[in-house]
């Protein structure tokens, strides 16, 4: 019997000793487990985000939100175009989660009460060849220079040249922002919306090709995205301004302008979500292109 007893204690002693292993082993693994949980987590929301409004803020918004599916396959964000004023008046009657404007609101579209994220700034410098001696313009000479009214640059200081416009394709957003900032783009005799870009201006098309065009041609002048910027062109103060990202963000630089989201009343998480991606991971798709609010 006591050959016995003493087996059984063995056994059980055995057995004990493989049950703590087997707890402590499940116990360990456990975290690593809990962990993994989170991107999961993550991964699990869903929902949709609808944006409207502004052509310009559009193709950032695309990109915004192809990013953001990426790290939240279950969400759906549907990017509409319309213009400034349809993204601010779509937020307004809440027919959109997201009102997309790049322009600053009007005083009696602020009392509305809507909330104003600025995801971005759009700062866009006017390059000469760095023979020019032209140092600065005003915003009437920069419009008047490319709608063909003012063509030799002794009208505005320089030497007694030709003036070589160079602009972007139609459909540019850069060329966009720029003709609408300064006044290039206006209202034809029947009221419609017209770019007034002159007809002889060289198109080129892409910024790449503007500033090699401005740089290979001593009396051309265009306008180049400030992200693009480099010692190869010449940037022209506006109105006593330089043209630097520091300036854009402040506001003092004339042609520039903010990207604002618009939301109306309670967010719904999702649009939580994407908007605090947009304000913070986003912010490294936004200075591709764009000026940062970082």
């Amino acid at each position: 019997m006591n050959g016995g007893n003493f087996k059984m204690k063995k056994i059980l002693s055995l057995a004990l000793v493989l049950m703590l292993a087997v707890t402590m082993f499940t116990g360990c693994g456990s975290k690593p487990a809990a962990d993994e949980q989170k991107p999961n987590e993550e991964a699990g929301l869903t929902g949709k985000v609808v944006i409207a409004g502004s052509t310009s803020v559009q193709p950032l918004s695309d990109e915004l939100a192809a990013a953001f599916k990426e790290k939240y396959p279950e969400v759906s964000v549907e990017v509409q175009g319309g213009g400034s004023s349809v993204g601010v008046k779509s937020a307004i009657d809440k027919i959109v989660d997201i009102g997309a404007s790049s322009r600053e609101l009007k005083e009696d579209e602020k009392a509305v009460g809507l909330k104003e994220y600025v995801i971005a700034k759009d700062g866009i410098a006017v390059a000469v060849n760095p023979s020019n001696s032209v140092e600065d313009l005003t915003m009437e000479q920069i419009k008047k220079i490319f709608t063909g009214e003012i063509t030799n640059w002794k009208e505005i200081g320089g030497a007694d040249k030709p003036i070589v416009v160079v602009t972007r394709e139609e459909g540019s957003g850069t060329r966009g922002a720029f003709i609408e900032i300064t006044k290039v783009e206006g209202k034809d005799a029947d009221g419609n919306t017209k770019d007034f870009t002159t007809s002889t201006a060289l198109v080129q098309p892409s910024t790449g090709a503007v500033k090699q065009t401005v740089a290979n041609t001593p009396d051309a002048i265009g306008y180049v995205s400030m992200g693009a910027l480099d010692n190869t062109v010449k940037t022209v103060k506006v109105e006593g301004v330089e043209a630097t990202e520091e300036n854009a963000k402040a506001g003092s630089f004339k042609i520039s302008r903010p990207f604002i989201y618009l939301t109306n009343g309670e967010e719904s998480e999702v649009v939580k979500a994407f908007i605090e991606f947009v304000m913070n991971e986003g912010q490294e798709i936004v200075k591709e292109e764009y000026i940062s609010i970082k």
